[in-house]
């Protein structure tokens, strides 16, 4: 290895160990370093550090540790370690707490994305809507008729009506479940979300589902 590749990793390892001031082997700091220098300089470079008494190496049986040399850093006092200790302990809260949120979000997206998007339930609620009125008006008028329809007619459109009553209910109970998972994470009110995204409800038109 050239001069000034052994000064080059040399430097790069003691930086890295003044930086994080923790203890580490060399395998640690070689992988630590994303095997920026080869596992020989980055040992040969410990070695010579320690020797130098720019870090400070300690023996475990056949482990080898290395770490920044300390009298190098300020001391600290004990209540600026509590503070320390505190403030490390609140970011813990913080974190633990963005990412249960962060888990919430996704849930939330992940069921957006399975379910049919807004415009499509909107578009499908009032086609559905519209279908239901037009059969409800031909029932009405066949209902009424003085001639009389033969008994399999009768029959398949009370079993469409049905049919489409209960789709007419299973897309708004669709429509109602997408609107509240976006009102969790919505900053504005459920009026204000219908007038966002131009939903149009059966209230408004003073429509709800018949019985069947």
């Amino acid at each position: 290895m050239s001069k000034s590749k052994e000064i080059e990793a040399a430097t790069g390892v003691l930086n890295y160990l003044n930086q994080n001031n923790r203890p580490y082997s060399a395998v640690d700091i070689f992988n630590n370093l994303h095997k920026e220098y080869g596992k020989t300089a980055v040992v040969r470079s410990l070695e010579d550090l320690a020797n130098n008494g720019k870090i400070r190496e300690k023996v475990y049986g056949k482990q080898k540790v290395y770490v920044a040399d300390q009298s190098q850093f300020p001391t600290v006092e004990e209540n600026e370690l509590k503070e320390m200790d505190l403030k490390i302990a609140q970011l813990k809260e913080k974190v633990q707490a963005s990412e249960t949120e962060a888990r919430k979000m996704e849930n939330v997206l992940h069921g957006l994305n399975s379910t049919m998007k807004t415009e499509d339930v909107k578009s499908k609620l009032l086609e559905t809507t519209k279908e239901c009125k037009q059969y409800k008006e031909r029932i009405d008028k066949l209902m009424s008729a003085d001639n009389h329809i033969a008994p399999e007619e009768k029959n398949k459109i009370y079993s469409d009506h049905k049919t489409f009553v209960k789709e007419w209910r299973k897309r708004k109970r669709m429509a109602t479940e997408i609107t509240n998972a976006i009102l969790e994470g919505y900053p504005k009110t459920k009026k204000q979300l219908f007038e966002d995204i131009g939903l149009e409800t059966d209230e408004e038109y003073s429509v709800k589902p018949p019985d069947i």
